[in-house]
C-alpha cells in the first residue's frame, strides 16, 4: 500500500521545479513511510510513497519495463499477481522484481487499458509511456483506493490525497458551496466532485488517458444487477458463495508481513475471521473498538468471538473526549466535511494496529451493500408493501418490527413517525424511491447553509446520481443497493471511514466482500437470497451457520455509529469547538447562517435530547469549519517535504542516472 503523485505537462515541456514532487510526497508520508521514489523527465514527474508489504527489498517504485519505455507508480495491492505473472512470462515478459506492481506494468504493455479487466485488487495506478508521451491513470472497480486530479495552467496534477494537489505551488483550495450542499443532503460529495472547486476524483471503475493534451475518461467496469437467466437452487448459490468468499479471504492474506483482522462482533467480520482461522492461520491478531457510551458499545460480542476463535485480541477504548480531541486530525485526513464522528474511533483502531507492529488488516466492509444488510433496504420493502394499500392501518405497523423504538413512543409521536415514512409513499416508480426518506430528512440541514440548490430534491438527484442504462429493469432491492453503493459506500464509507482512517496510521485495509467476483455474484443473486422478509443477508447467514455460534449468526444487524453532540459538548470541550462555532468564525467562513448555527449550538449546550438530524448538523458544521481552517486558511503552515534522512530513489531521465 502506498500513495502516488504526479505532474504532467499537457501541451509542451515546461520546467517542473525539483521540489514540487518531494513536497507533494511529504504531504502523504503517512501513506508510505518506508521509502520514496521519483521519476522525472521534461514532460512528467511521478512520485510514490511506499508502505512495504510485498517484495520488501525489491519492490521500490517507480518501476520500468525491460526497455524503460514504461514507468509505473502504484497505490494498492493486486491479489492475483501470483497467477498473472507466469502467464506474462509465457508471453515473453521478463521481470526484475517479485512484486505485484511490475505485474501491472507488463499487463499494460501487453493489453493496454484492457489490463484492468485482469486485475483482482484495490488500486490507483499511474503509467507513463515515454514513446507515446501518454499518461494512464486508473482506479479500482469500487473506489477502495482514492485518486484525485486537477487541471492548472497547462498541467495535470494528481495524487492519492487532495493535500498532495494543494501542495503544488499553483493550486489553492476553495470550498465549493454546491458540493457542501451535497454533503448536507446525501451525506457526502458525490463522485466525481470533491468539496474543493476544480479538484475532481477519478470515478471508481474508470481510467483516464492523456495524450497530446487531451483527456479521455472511460469506464472499464460497472455495477450490473441483472439477475441470471437460469434459476438455481439456494444450495447451489450457497455452495458457490462459500467457495468465492473463502478464496477472496485467503488471497487477501498474501503479504510478506503479518496480517491481522478487525473483529467488530457482527456477522461480516466474524465470518471472514473465522475463515482465516479455519483455513489459513493458527494464530491471528484481531482488533476492535469499545465505547465508554453503552449506546454504541459492542465489546461483549467482540470478546465472545475472540474467545471462540482463539485470536490474540486487542481493544481500543473510545470516550467522548477522545472523539472531540482527535476530530481535527481526523478531518485533516478525510479532507472533506462529514456528518458523522464514526471516522474518529476508526482512526484510533488503526493506530492500535500500527502500535501493535502490523501493517495489514482484513475487514468486513461490503457485505451489507451487496448482500442486503442495511435497514434502508427493509424500510424500502415495507413502504412498497404499504403503498399497495396506502390507507391500511396495519401495514405501517411493520415499521415497529424494523425500528422497535417506535413502539416506545406516545400515540401522537407514533402518528408523526408514520406520517414521516408516508412521504412520497405511492411514488414507487421513482428511481430514488428507496432513498427519498433519508435524503429528504438530511436535506432539512440545508436551513443552515447560505447556498442551496435551485431545484427540487428529486430533480437535483437526477442531475447528480448517474444511473446505469438498465437500472429500471432491476428489482427494487437492486435499485436500492445501487444507490447505496454509488452515493454512500464508494464516496464516504470506503474513503472517510475506510482508506483515510487506516492510511492515516500507515495501515492497509483489505476487504474480502469487495472482491469483484463476490460483488458480481451478489449483484446477480435473487433478491430473496439477500433480503427474505425482514431478515437481512440471508445467504451469508446460511454460510455463517457453519462457522459461528447461533447468537452471532442470528444476531440482528447493528449499524456502526459513534456519539456526536455528547462528544463535543461536555466538561472538557476543546477550545477549537467554541472558536469554530462562534458567530464571528461562522460569519467569516461565509458558508453558514450564523443565527441558525447559534441556535443549534445553544440547543446542544442545553443538554436537551438531540434528534439525528441535529446531531448530524453539529458534525457537519464543525467539520466544514475545520476543512475551511485547515485547507483554505492554514494549509501552507502544514506543508512538509522529503529530507535527507528519507530513503529516496530518484530517476532523472535527463541525467540518465539513479541517485
Amino acid at each position: 500500500m502506498c500513495g502516488i503523485v504526479g505532474v504532467l505537462n499537457l501541451h509542451e515541456p515546461q520546467p517542473i521545479r525539483e521540489t514540487v514532487v518531494p513536497q507533494m510526497l511529504g504531504m502523504i508520508r503517512h501513506r508510505g513511510p518506508d521509502e520514496f521514489g521519483i521519476y522525472r523527465d521534461e514532460w512528467v514527474n511521478l512520485g510514490n510513497a511506499r508502505l512495504s508489504i510485498i517484495d520488501l527489498s525489491g519492490g521500490q517504485q517507480p518501476i520500468c519495463n525491460e526497455d524503460e519505455t514504461l514507468w509505473i507508480v502504484f497505490n494498492g495491492e493486486i491479489f492475483n499477481y501470483v497467477e498473472l505473472r507466469p502467464q506474462l512470462e509465457a508471453l515473453g515478459h521478463r521481470f526484475s522484481t517479485n512484486c505485484d506492481t511490475e505485474v501491472i506494468l507488463h499487463l499494460y504493455e501487453e493489453y493496454g487499458a484492457d489490463c484492468l479487466n485482469y486485475l483482482n485488487g484495490q488500486f490507483a495506478i499511474a503509467i507513463w509511456d515515454t514513446r507515446q508521451r501518454s499518461l494512464f491513470l486508473a482506479r479500482d472497480r469500487l473506489g477502495i483506493r482514492p485518486l484525485f486530479y486537477t487541471l492548472c495552467q497547462g498541467q495535470l496534477i494528481f495524487g492519492s490525497e487532495i493535500k498532495t494537489i494543494l501542495a503544488h505551488p499553483r493550486v489553492c483550495a476553495t470550498i465549493d458551496p454546491a458540493a457542501l450542499t451535497q454533503v448536507f443532503t446525501f451525506w457526502t460529495v458525490l463522485t466525481p466532485h470533491t468539496i474543493f472547486q476544480d479538484i475532481d476524483s477519478l470515478s471508481p471503475g474508470h481510467y483516464l488517458h492523456v495524450q497530446d493534451g487531451q483527456l479521455n475518461i472511460q469506464p472499464y467496469w460497472e455495477l450490473d444487477f441483472t439477475p441470471e437467466a437460469s434459476r438455481r437452487t439456494p444450495q447451489d448459490y450457497l455452495d458457490e458463495f462459500e467457495q468465492l468468499l473463502i478464496d477472496s479471504t485467503l488471497i487477501r492474506l498474501r503479504a510478506d508481513v503479518p496480517v491481522g483482522a478487525y473483529l467488530s462482533g457482527g456477522l461480516d467480520s466474524s465470518t471472514t475471521t473465522a475463515i482465516i482461522r479455519q483455513y489459513a492461520q493458527n494464530s491471528l491478531e484481531t482488533f476492535s473498538i469499545a465505547f465508554s457510551d453503552p449506546e454504541f458499545d459492542e465489546s461483549e460480542f467482540q470478546r465472545r468471538m475472540a474467545d471462540i476463535l482463539g485470536t490474540n485480541h486487542r481493544v481500543v477504548y473510545c470516550t467522548h473526549t477522545d472523539i472531540s480531541r482527535l476530530f481535527p486530525e481526523v478531518i485533516w485526513h478525510t479532507e472533506t466535511p462529514t456528518l458523522r464522528t464514526a471516522p474518529a474511533p476508526m482512526f484510533m483502531l488503526s493506530r492500535l494496529v500500527r502500535d501493535s507492529s502490523l501493517k495489514v488488516v482484513l475487514t468486513g466492509e461490503g457485505a451489507d451493500e451487496f448482500l442486503g444488510g442495511y435497514d434502508i433496504f427493509k424500510e424500502m420493502a415495507i413502504r412498497r408493501f404499504w403503498a399497495k394499500q396506502p390507507d391500511s392501518q396495519w401495514r405501517p405497523l411493520l415499521l415497529k418490527r424494523l425500528y422497535p423504538e417506535i413502539s416506545r413512543l406516545s400515540r401522537t409521536s407514533e402518528a408523526f413517525v408514520q406520517a414521516f415514512f408516508k412521504k412520497n409513499l405511492t411514488d414507487t416508480k421513482s428511481p430514488f424511491y428507496s432513498h427519498i426518506i433519508r435524503w429528504s430528512n438530511t436535506a432539512r440541514l440545508q436551513r443552515l447553509l447560505v447556498s442551496k440548490p435551485e431545484v427540487g430534491l428529486l430533480e437535483w438527484a437526477e442531475q447528480l446520481v448517474p444511473l446505469q442504462s438498465n437500472f429500471s429493469s432491476w428489482s427494487p432491492l437492486a435499485q436500492a443497493q445501487y444507490l447505496e453503493i454509488v452515493t454512500f459506500m464508494s464516496p464516504y464509507l470506503l474513503s472517510s471511514q475506510g482508506d483515510r482512517m487506516a492510511m492515516a496510521n500507515s495501515v492497509e485495509g483489505r476487504f474480502p466482500f469487495l472482491d469483484y467476483r463476490v460483488v458480481e455474484f451478489g449483484d446477480r443473486l435473487p433478491s430473496n437470497l439477500k433480503l427474505r422478509g425482514l431478515r437481512e443477508k440471508w445467504l451469508l447467514r446460511q454460510l455463517s451457520r457453519k462457522l459461528l455460534p447461533p447468537d452471532i449468526w442470528q444476531r440482528r444487524k447493528r449499524p456502526y455509529r459513534a456519539p456526536i453532540h455528547r462528544s463535543f459538548f461536555h466538561q472538557d470541550t476543546p477550545d477549537y469547538v467554541w472558536e469554530l462555532l462562534s458567530e464571528d468564525a461562522v460569519r467569516a467562513s461565509g458558508l453558514f447562517n450564523p443565527l441558525a448555527v447559534n441556535q443549534l449550538v445553544r440547543k446542544a449546550q442545553s443538554g436537551s435530547p438531540l434528534g439525528e438530524v441535529d446531531d448530524m448538523a453539529i458534525a457537519g458544521v464543525l467539520s466544514t469549519q475545520l476543512v475551511e481552517q485547515q485547507f483554505v486558511k492554514d494549509f501552507n503552515s502544514r506543508l512538509s517535504i522529503l529530507n535527507s534522512s528519507d530513503r529516496v530513489k530518484v530517476i532523472d531521465r535527463k541525467l540518465e542516472g539513479i541517485h
